[in-house]
């Protein structure tokens, strides 16, 4: 789901009246109006999509942070039947949804970036170094972010971001050659299959990562 974020008094308005008390609190404490807004409008539109996917009305519906901060969603004290995770950047807004299983999501409006070099070095696998430092120009931003945003979304869906070395797992050789998503198993998840998929705009790059998850029969299917 795509959240636009750019400024409007009357679309702000009327996400504001979806916050709980807790909520404008945060939203009040933010120091500048860009956080500000983007909290306000993702906010809103989560708590309106949950509500309808799991049929609550909105007083009814909280939220659950856990150890690591990855938030999820509680009907009446109890935990809803439903996944989800949140990303913003600039103008930009992703939420990702699913019925069960792991979930990430990541956006980044692409600009260009001082310390390049040090933004690499914390990201990039030697392969993916190897082959972004290839590039030059727009396509090595391009690229670069376009990668950035796969394992952020699936460190997301991990659950536990900032704690693992994003250098230590690559993203599978067929998507970087181009193919829109493939899977892989993180180091610190054996046995567990993540698809990651790429879904950037013309100005933004985005990636969605999310469990294949098996079915009844034991096959693997995606989680949707």
């Amino acid at each position: 789901m795509y959240v636009d974020l750019t400024a409007d008094a009357d679309r702000e308005a009327e996400a504001a009246v979806w916050l709980d008390e807790e909520e404008r609190g945060r939203w009040a404490a933010y120091p500048y109006s860009g956080p500000q807004r983007q909290f306000l409008l993702c906010r809103a539109a989560l708590r309106a999509t949950l509500c309808e996917q799991v049929g609550c009305a909105n007083e009814a519906l909280g939220f659950e942070t856990s150890e690591h901060g990855k938030p999820s969603a509680r009907v009446g004290g109890a935990e809803a039947p439903i996944s989800f995770n949140v990303s913003h950047s600039g103008r930009h807004g992703l939420i990702a949804f699913a019925p069960d299983g792991l979930l990430g999501v990541d956006v980044e409006e692409l600009a260009g970036r001082r310390n390049l070099d040090l933004l690499m070095d914390g990201v990039l696998g030697e392969n993916e170094r190897r082959e972004i430092d290839s590039k030059e120009g727009d396509e090595q931003l391009r690229s670069f972010f376009r990668l950035w945003t796969m394992k952020e979304a699936l460190l997301k869906a991990y659950g536990k971001g900032l704690l693992v070395d994003a250098t230590t797992f690559e993203i599978p050789p067929v998507v970087r050659g181009g193919a829109p998503r493939g899977q892989l198993e993180l180091p610190q998840l054996p046995g567990v299959t993540l698809q990651v998929e790429g879904i950037g705009g013309e100005d933004f790059a985005a990636a969605l990562a999310r469990e294949v998850v098996p079915e009844a029969g034991g096959e693997p299917a995606e989680s949707r």
